[in-house]
């Protein structure tokens, strides 16, 4: 079910299972990706809701929750932050796709020592973007959109998930996609992810064009103890594209995390 929480002065909108939460299960808190909403999520929160407790937040801006959206990683953690104390969350599993991979990341080198642990999917150390789809952002829209919406996933599953993401990208305000596509743009922790102490599961779709393997291997590589997932038959919406392997993944990283 949605809930809303006020956070300075905005409507936050968070997907929570419907059952009451229990202390002795594990939290985990979702943070969908540039453009996205909680709905992004879907497979894994209503697979996974008799297990553990489980939040996937609309970020501002997105989904249901008001706001403008923001350019900054850092700001957007910040958000974060405000939206898990409003809801009364310790020790989470934060667990985000791209935008959010990035926010988690930022999140455990600034409050690590009130998470659980991250899971950072299709991130990177750093997220480049191409400055023509910046620039294509402001000045047609539709165009990026629909690119991006093409090469976003694996070539198999283009025909069953394109049309789907290039809708719900679609219905986005172009600033705030921009505003996220900016984010990634600036975000670059390389020189610090190696400061990371809390459990990491980095996953990445074998096909993802948008944030190749190799830049999640460098996490793997980079944050001490870190574990790593290569997900086949998927591009940057791993999640959605091979739902099955993807929890199966995930659920067995949470498992193995202390009570």
């Amino acid at each position: 079910m949605i809930c809303f929480h006020e956070v300075n002065g905005l409507k936050m909108a968070c997907w929570v299972s419907r059952r009451p939460w229990q202390a002795e299960r594990k939290t985990l808190v979702f943070i969908h990706g540039s453009g996205g909403d909680h709905t992004v999520w879907l497979h894994q929160c209503t697979r996974l809701k008799n297990a553990f407790n489980i939040a996937a937040l609309d970020l501002p801006g997105h989904g249901r929750s008001e706001g403008r959206g923001e350019q900054e990683i850092s700001v957007y953690v910040e958000w974060v932050r405000q939206v898990l104390e409003a809801l009364a969350i310790e020790k989470p599993v934060l667990i985000g796709h791209s935008l959010g991979a990035a926010i988690s990341l930022k999140y455990a080198l600034t409050y690590g020592d009130k998470l659980a642990g991250i899971v950072p999917v299709s991130g990177g150390a750093a997220m480049p973007v191409n400055p023509a789809i910046l620039e294509g952002l402001k000045i047609d829209p539709a165009t990026v959109i629909a690119m991006a919406a093409k090469i976003a996933v694996a070539k198999s599953n283009r025909d069953r998930l394109s049309d789907i993401l290039m809708k719900s990208m679609s219905g986005v305000n172009p600033d705030i996609l921009y505003g996220d596509f900016l984010a990634c743009s600036k975000h670059d922790v390389t020189a610090t992810v190696s400061r990371i102490r809390v459990p990491a599961l980095v996953i990445c779709g074998d096909e993802d064009k948008m944030t190749p393997p190799e830049m999640s291997r460098y996490l793997k590589d980079h944050i001490p103890g870190a574990q790593w997932a290569l997900i086949r038959n998927a591009g940057h919406f791993v999640m959605l594209e091979n739902v099955e392997e993807f929890n199966k993944t995930l659920r067995r990283f949470i498992e193995s995390l202390p009570s």
